[in-house]
């Protein structure tokens, strides 16, 4: 029997106004969609971004000075000039993270290539800042001193000179990556969460009896959930994405932001089964939430959307085909990133949409066995 899309449509409405009865699901959705992707995007662990740094130049010479320049935002926050003495209380107030002490006749040694020693002295409580930093801060004094030398000395011109082009992001800013897998990743942590707290929030006051009682079926009841809760996901999605990655953050989006809503509606096909299918495995929301790490970490982290795909082990890569994440995250970056366009990523959609018909088809079977016990 096809189902009936007056009731699934007035059923979905009912979902709709049930999400709007409950404050803490909406600001889950707000905040995911807004505070969750700014800080993904601002605040990355793994980049050195304004790290505090104190300069001692005992040495005062146009090397010395070159080297103090060279550390400037974003990298590091302006330079600082203290002595010797001002290092240790700077670095246990925490007002420094980097302490360089360039010792007396520090160019003269140089250019006599007597290989002079430069201390750099690192506050290692700040462990994302103290691991970068430390490499930034070698590469930043030997580029500066090689450069130096060789304008004395005239050395010779390397033979190979590499040219470095950055397809996609031409200034390598990683908030131009997190941001955009951001809303990636919580399109489908939040369409999973919302389908499954509708039916559980239904079972738990007592209104699936109801829907029982009235002249639906398993198949509407569970479309209804389907398209109510994907629409709240996909509008938020396309909402931050317009105003915060491309408003507040200014992150350059490259292809058609309609063929991107296109994709996720396949994705969250398949992501709002899985909800509807893991509800129903559980008899409570903690267990719910239990259930959901457990599935959704996999699916985050073998995706591709933190790690390519080609560094897994095959047997993982090959796995992962049947998650939707994997062909989501595959068509959402060459869309976004790369401009890609439908000729690109047909066979990503054809992939989702087939998972999502096959998921649909389980929940809707483990969905129709579990309310009919409950009748």
């Amino acid at each position: 029997m096809s189902p009936s899309w007056a009731n699934v449509y007035r059923l979905g409405v009912k979902e709709l106004w049930g999400l709007r009865r409950d404050p803490v699901m909406l600001l889950l959705v707000v905040f995911l969609f807004t505070v969750s992707v700014y800080t993904s995007a601002t605040a990355v662990p793994e980049i050195l971004n304004k790290a505090p740094i104190a300069i001692v130049d005992e040495d005062r010479s146009p090397l010395s000075e070159r080297i103090a320049g060279a550390f400037y935002p974003p990298q590091f926050l302006t330079t600082h000039a203290t002595s010797l003495s001002g290092i240790d209380a700077g670095l246990d107030s925490g007002e420094y993270t980097f302490a360089l002490v360039i010792p007396p006749g520090f160019q003269r040694d140089v250019l006599a290539g007597r290989a002079p020693a430069v201390q750099l002295n690192v506050d290692a409580t700040r462990m994302s800042q103290a691991f970068s930093g430390s490499g930034y801060a070698q590469q930043i004094v030997l580029g500066e001193v090689n450069e130096f030398v060789a304008r004395e000395r005239g050395t010779a011109r390397a033979p190979v000179e590499l040219e470095l082009r950055a397809r996609f992001n031409p200034t390598l800013n990683p908030s131009w990556f997190g941001s955009v897998m951001s809303i990636i990743n919580n399109v489908t942590m939040l369409s999973i969460l919302l389908t499954g707290a509708a039916l559980i929030r239904e079972r738990e006051h007592g209104t699936i009896e109801h829907l029982l009682a009235m002249p639906v079926t398993p198949t509407e009841i569970m479309l209804s959930k389907v398209w109510s809760m994907g629409l709240v996901v996909l509008v938020a999605a396309t909402l931050s994405l317009l105003f915060v990655v491309q408003g507040l953050i200014h992150v350059r989006i490259e292809g058609s932001v309609a063929l991107f809503v296109g994709v996720a509606a396949l994705n969250l096909f398949a992501t709002t089964s899985m909800g509807i299918f893991m509800a129903t495995m559980t008899r409570s929301m903690p267990q719910f939430a239990m259930l959901l790490i457990l599935v959704l970490l996999p699916l985050q982290m073998l995706s591709g959307a933190s790690t390519p795909r080609e560094s897994m082990p095959v047997f993982v890569q090959d796995i992962m085909l049947a998650a939707p994440t994997t062909h989501f995250v595959a068509a959402a970056q060459a869309i976004l990133y790369r401009g890609a366009g439908v000729a690109f990523v047909w066979p990503q959609m054809l992939w989702l949409a087939a998972i999502g018909s096959v998921f649909f088809a389980f929940s809707l079977r483990r969905f129709s066995r579990t309310i009919g016990q409950m009748a």
